[in-house]
């Protein structure tokens, strides 16, 4: 675990040998205070001067002063250290996060990745800025008591050597089972988070075919399969401590009565005996505390161990140069986009193409729609354009450069998306707006927004410009949520337009202010529309009929009336249904 967490913790070395050398003393300090102990029994308790005992409490009183001081020294830099190193881990973790290839997160939960990111990091920040420090701690006063054990009487030393493999065993071996019971926690908190996060977001869903009862107890189900996970990794804690401290105390009323007969004999003087109860009994608590830190050190490992596991995952992509700062370059060529003998199956589905060997053509400036039944192959196109997927035979390219040999970053800033549904965050009018554009001035946004016939609406809100859209823009209608979309991909001026049904869920008057800002921003741009309603692209300059992977035909509406079966098909299932 440590080797792991070495790099985020390599630049605070310094904050690291303050908490290193704190440690040291007040574990120092405490082992000093048994000395103490010692000379205040024989030459204050025993002895006949007032005066003395006040010196010798004066001393313990001193000692108790530095290890106060040394203690807050220390406390207070292993939790900084333990946030500073949390915070920079959760950092590293999104960053890697949001490059990572989308197929990744076909196959794994977003309530899980988002477990990983919270509550496993938080352990880890309890386990680096408190358990760690007093496991340390521990192992220091154990050395160090012996060491005075040893000093102070070697018989009762020998019996505390043997004493002490007996106490350790458990540790050990019950720690392995703390550990794998410990990752298995973890795992089954994350499916409870992901599954309720689900349903969160699916909570219209979930009332209109009134399903909460059932998934009251679907979600009563995971949360007692997760109870019991962590109801044997207590059993195991709980089994470990009581018999460490069994053995522990076992331990010491064996050396008192050995210690005590040495004493009545007069072969140990009451101090040394005092001193020497001090330290078994540190060396018993520490190894108490080791054992009940240990468990915590387990649960952390599987923590580590599931936040390294992210972190070394490999995006199949390679990310471009990414920074908030970072002027993206102008790519020069008008915007030609061409896909030559493609082929494409989608990692999950590598039997089934997706695309077969489908040549394109969209010259600069020029639209082109594709139209098709679903699962045609539509909308991999336009993720096979923007590079969330490589190809598996022929290529794409921009301009006549293959996309796979520009930097991903370059070649995403010069394509914007208007999707079905738009993605719009949980701020203001402005952050959705300036998405593309995080420096775009006031003005831009304003211009932005009155091409994509946005502004008027947006006047209307609470608060205009800084009214705030709710998660997922649930504060405005469909054909509203569309006109921040084009808002947003104009003030981008992009080079090239992605259409994805961007008008089939609106009403009409909707789809009238849609359509026009469309029109507006597909002006002199290279343009892929998808669409279902071919009423929508009869102004395209040509139309690509896709099915199952394949171009079937290509033309203008009334060309593919003439020469494909499967457009004439749709054309008339449409138009005759337009005119009941």
């Amino acid at each position: 675990m440590m080797a792991a967490l070495w790099q985020f913790m390599r630049p605070y070395k310094k904050v690291l040998l303050g908490a290193g050398v704190a440690l040291v003393f007040t574990a120092g300090i405490t082992l000093a205070i048994g000395q103490g102990v010692r000379l205040l029994v024989d030459n204050g308790l025993t002895g006949d001067s007032s005066d003395e005992l006040a010196h010798w409490v004066l001393v313990l009183l001193g000692l108790a002063w530095f290890m106060a001081m040394g203690t807050y020294a220390r406390h207070f830099l292993v939790s900084w250290l333990g946030e500073r190193v949390v915070a920079d881990l959760r950092k590293a973790v999104f960053d890697h996060i949001v490059t990572l290839h989308p197929s990744y997160f076909e196959t794994n939960r977003s309530g899980e990745i988002m477990s990983r990111l919270t509550t496993d990091t938080t352990l880890l920040q309890h386990i680096i800025g408190t358990s760690f420090s007093m496991a340390l701690r521990s192992a220091l006063m154990f050395v160090g008591a012996l060491i005075l054990l040893l000093v102070t009487n070697l018989k009762l030393s020998l019996m505390v050597l043997v004493g002490v493999p007996l106490v350790l065993l458990p540790i050990v071996l019950y720690g392995r089972r703390v550990r794998k019971l410990s990752k298995a926690s973890q795992d089954s908190i994350a499916d409870v988070g992901s599954y309720a996060g689900e349903i969160i977001q699916h909570i219209k869903t979930v009332q209109s075919y009134t399903r909460e009862a059932a998934e009251m107890q679907a979600f009563a189900a995971e949360v007692e399969t997760a109870f019991d996970v962590a109801k044997r990794r207590i059993r195991q804690r709980s089994l470990l401590i009581a018999v460490v401290i069994l053995l522990m105390f076992g331990a010491v009323s064996g050396l008192l009565w050995v210690g005590g007969n040495d004493m009545i004999a007069g072969r140990m003087s009451s101090g040394d005996l005092a001193a020497f109860v001090f330290y078994a009994v540190m060396m018993g608590s520490a190894v108490a505390t080791i054992s009940e830190v240990y468990g915590e050190l387990q649960r952390a490992t599987g923590a580590t161990e599931r936040l390294m596991d992210l972190l070394h995952v490999k995006s199949e992509i390679p990310v471009g140069k990414l920074g908030p700062d970072l002027e993206m370059p102008k790519v020069e060529g008008p915007g030609r986009v061409e896909f030559e003998a493609v082929d494409f199956s989608y990692p999950t589905r590598l039997e089934h193409p997706a695309i077969h060997h489908l040549d394109l053509d969209v010259p600069a400036g020029r639209s082109l729609a594709l139209v098709g039944p679903s699962g045609a192959g539509k909308s991999t196109l336009l993720e096979l354009l923007q590079r969330f997927y490589d190809p598996q035979g022929g290529r794409i390219t921009l301009d006549g450069i293959d996309i796979r040999e520009m930097d991903t970053a370059t070649l995403r800033s010069q394509i914007a998306v208007v999707p079905q549904q738009p993605a719009l965050f949980t701020a203001d009018v402005w952050y959705n707006v300036r998405y593309g554009k995080p420096d775009a001035s006031d003005e831009e946004v304003i211009a932005a927004a009155k091409a994509a016939h946005a502004h008027e609406f947006i006047e209307q809100l609470p608060e205009g410009y800084n009214s705030h859209l709710g998660e997922q823009g649930t504060r405005l209608s469909g054909g509203q949520k569309q006109r921040i979309a084009i808002a947003r991909a104009i003030l981008t001026d992009p080079k090239i337009l992605l259409l994805d049904e961007a008008t089939s869920a609106l009403d009409a008057e909707s789809e009238y202010h849609v359509q026009r800002a469309l029109e507006a921003l597909m002006q002199n741009r290279t343009t892929i529309i998808i669409a279902h309603r071919l009423a929508t692209i009869l102004h395209a300059d040509s139309i690509a009929v896709l099915d199952k992977g394949r171009l079937v035909a290509q033309g203008s509406h009334r060309e593919l009336i003439g020469v494909s079966p499967l457009y004439k098909r749709l054309a008339e299932l449409q138009f005759q249904e337009s005119e009941r």
